[in-house]
């Protein structure tokens, strides 16, 4: 099925999508500089916004970046792609980078210069993946990222190499791990279920991303009694695990079956992930 044309934001103005252009000099495309977010929508409802919106203004205040608006005014502009696109269930994309200064220049510009702000859409199962019903294979890759994981950057090119070599090797998709840890996946936190019952997931700090759906699936494990450890833990923990599973804003909740080829537990997707999807997707299904 041929994708339909969206209409997307960019620095103020919506506009066709093949109408949406930025500068060859924008620092995103020549450097990098900038932060990104990812919002799901569900029902046409925008999921955990406010954690989002939190996340970017940290990645902002980490890189000296200037956010042109605040939370009120994003929102406007996410419901109304929302609306013009007609999207029932998906993503909305937003990237803020530190703008055009019209030459190449490892330095930051000067304050006067705008940044530029992107917002786009896209349509995307997330209530009834199949992934989510039959989990995923991944497979290990090592963690080759800079040293500041904890900001959204749009730096993704280690990401993007994770997830090339996963198909290469017949995965859905990798962790990173360093020293034999597993610090998370290549777009995703990553959880373990321990042999008694313990949910266990990296601590915060410079090696991960502070996921949003992390955020609420640690929320939600202590309100219905789940012990939670947040504590690195190694590959062999994990193939040990009796559950282990993704999270992002993308998937959910995705049980992870197979690792490097070793299934975990049974191989098949466990109860405690997927309970735990069911009772986050009935909480978001009924945020406005």
């Amino acid at each position: 099925m041929e994708r339909k044309s969206m209409i997307a934001y960019v620095n103020g103005e919506f506009l066709p999508e093949n109408q949406a252009t930025v500068s060859i000099f924008d620092r995103g495309f020549l450097f990098a500089d900038g932060v990104y977010e990812v919002t799901a929508v569900i029902n046409g409802q925008l999921i955990d916004f406010e954690h989002h919106i939190a996340r970017l203004q940290r990645s902002c205040h980490e890189l000296e970046l200037t956010l042109p608006y605040g939370e009120a005014e994003l929102k406007q502009i996410h419901h109304q792609l929302i609306e013009k696109n007609n999207l029932h269930e998906g993503l909305i994309y937003l990237q803020l980078t530190r703008g055009n200064a019209m030459t190449r220049n490892f330095l930051y510009p000067d304050k006067d210069v705008k940044p530029t702000l992107v917002l786009f859409s896209q349509e995307s199962s997330i209530v009834d993946h199949p992934k989510a019903k039959f989990g995923i294979e991944v497979v290990t890759f090592d963690d080759i990222r800079w040293q500041r994981c904890d900001i959204k950057t749009v730096a993704l090119l280690a990401a993007s190499m994770a997830k090339e070599y996963a198909h290469k090797h017949g995965a859905d998709d990798a962790l990173f791990t360093k020293d034999g840890y597993i610090n998370e996946g290549s777009s995703s936190n990553c959880f373990i279920v321990t042999q008694d019952d313990k949910l266990q997931t990296r601590e915060l700090n410079n090696k991960i991303l502070p996921g949003i759906t992390r955020r609420a699936i640690l929320a939600l494990a202590q309100e219905k009694g789940l012990e939670v450890i947040e504590k690195a833990f190694r590959l062999d923990d994990a193939l040990n695990a009796k559950e282990v599973f993704i999270t992002s804003a993308t998937t959910l909740i995705w049980p992870v079956i197979k690792i490097n080829g070793q299934n975990i537990s049974d191989g098949k997707p466990g109860n405690i992930a997927i309970r735990l999807r069911e009772i986050y997707l009935q909480k978001a299904k009924s945020q406005k």
